[in-house]
């Protein structure tokens, strides 16, 4: 069966962009800025995804690209024989469901808050703690969280199902020009309130007095955290469209591009996020103990509510998180659909979509319910909690080991393959020096990084 590939490199770099661009990038990136120092932490952040995340990404949109596989067979077709590497399709095609098994759900959450500023059922309350009160109320409604989550499913598995092209290509890519549009909107909106002055003052001038005070090791600890986690790497999620482009183009600067979105996205979000801050809740009071996606349904939407025409606003603002929300899941699920077509007899895309609409309907059964009847099931957090986790604090850092050792040493695809790989086609060329990099250097950042992810999963 031959490889499906993209219609365009517009469809290619916006959905893996999309894949890489989550809810992360709206609401945890300004915590952690607002919380570390403002520009001080931008820059620190931007530092890291160019040592970090960049080569890591090389590393899987290589191994796609020359294997022309998914995760799940990836390793198969490059290893030598009596290698092991292919062990690695298990942890990818895990990592892959179990992060569409709390995705779904939070996904789902941004349908109901978009119906909810439709319709204006929630634009009357101001008040953050009554608006917790609001959100604890719907994530706890375990039918609405079935309802919203299975939509989700069913919409994505049935835009994958119509295929690459047109399907996952042609939806993705006017839902991401849309987003982007939204974003950039909502961005200029925020800068002309009476705050924003002020707030973007804080969010572009570093202040290395408030690095300072939070510890210079926490404030380094974070910054390469959200640069490793934001791009998603590590589990082939990415990966797997490399494998449906062709090699006309050589992969740096197509790695270059797609972080840039995703960074893009992540900096314009605090232009929505500061100016509001310090227009309608006095200056920046969130804090990193609301990390969560809670933080959207509670601080953001206060401020949404007091400002003038906030019902617009804030409808626009959850149409363009839930824009954010489906490209993510579109491009794992695209992942999965490759998975089976590559690991079964089943050759019908549909037949596939309609297998995996059931599988992830009873998969995400148990974060719907962590929130509702299984409540008081706790172990390091709920089993909503310890689904994230495991992803972000484990499998992510773990498979992104696994890739760069891969393509760097001899015992596994080695670095002359690699490099070979990166640089066919036109464009920028990664220079040698990058792989000695990624082969004595990145390993030891990404063990540093892992080892933080574990303290803090069991802090």
């Amino acid at each position: 069966m031959q490889r499906e590939k993209f219609g365009s490199r517009l469809g290619f770099i916006l959905i893996s962009a999309g894949c890489a661009i989550g809810l992360g990038n709206v609401y945890r990136f300004p915590i952690i800025t607002g919380a570390y120092g403002g520009g001080a932490f931008v820059l620190m952040y931007i530092a890291f995804l160019l040592i970090l995340g960049l080569p890591v990404m090389l590393a899987e949109l290589s191994v796609g690209r020359a294997s022309q596989r998914s995760i799940a067979t990836s390793f198969d077709v490059l290893e030598r024989p009596k290698q092991k590497w292919h062990l690695m399709k298990f942890a990818g095609i895990s990592g892959n469901y179990l992060l569409m098994m709390f995705y779904c759900v939070i996904s789902g959450w941004m349908f109901i808050y978009f119906y909810k500023y439709v319709t204006g059922s929630i634009v009357n309350t101001t008040d953050p703690a009554a608006l917790g009160e609001a959100f604890g109320a719907v994530a706890s409604d375990a039918p609405l969280n079935i309802y919203a989550t299975y939509g989700v499913i069913i919409l994505c598995f049935g835009i994958c199902a119509l295929g690459l092209i047109k399907g996952v290509e042609r939806i993705t890519k006017y839902m991401m020009l849309a987003l982007l549009g939204l974003l950039v909107g909502l961005a200029v909106y925020s800068c002309t309130l009476d705050g924003a002055g002020e707030g973007l003052s804080f969010y572009l001038i570093p202040s290395f007095d408030k690095m300072q005070e939070a510890g210079i090791y926490e404030v380094v600890s974070a910054a390469m955290g959200q640069a490793f986690f934001t791009l998603s790497v590590g589990i082939g999620s990415i990966a797997v469209f490399g494998s449906y482009i062709n090699k006309d183009r050589r992969l740096l600067g197509e790695a270059v591009t797609i972080i840039s979105l995703d960074t893009m996205v992540a900096i314009v979000a605090g232009f929505i996020v500061f100016p509001a801050c310090f227009t309608f809740a006095g200056g920046v009071n969130v804090d990193l103990n609301n990390l969560g996606a809670s933080f959207l349904f509670t601080t953001l939407s206060s401020m949404f509510n007091q400002m003038p025409g906030g019902q617009i606003i804030g409808s626009l603002f959850f149409l363009f998180m839930m824009f954010a929300a489906l490209s993510t899941v579109i491009a794992v699920f695209e992942n999965i659909v490759s998975f089976w077509l590559e690991l079964t007899s089943i050759k019908k895309r549909w037949i596939v979509c309609l297998i995996n609409i059931g599988l992830m309907m009873v998969l995400c059964l148990p974060a719907i319910f962590s929130n509702s009847i299984w409540s008081g099931m706790t172990f390091l957090g709920s089993i909503f909690d310890i689904e994230d986790k495991t992803v972000s604090n484990f499998l992510l850092p773990v498979g992104s080991l696994v890739y760069v050792v891969f393509c760097t040493y001899r015992f596994g695809w080695g670095s002359k393959n690699f490099l070979k790989e990166v640089n066919t086609g036109k464009g920028l060329k990664t220079p040698r020096w990058v792989v000695h990099y990624m082969k004595y250097i990145l390993p030891v950042v990404i063990l540093v990084v892992f080892v933080f992810s574990l303290i803090q999963m069991f802090a």
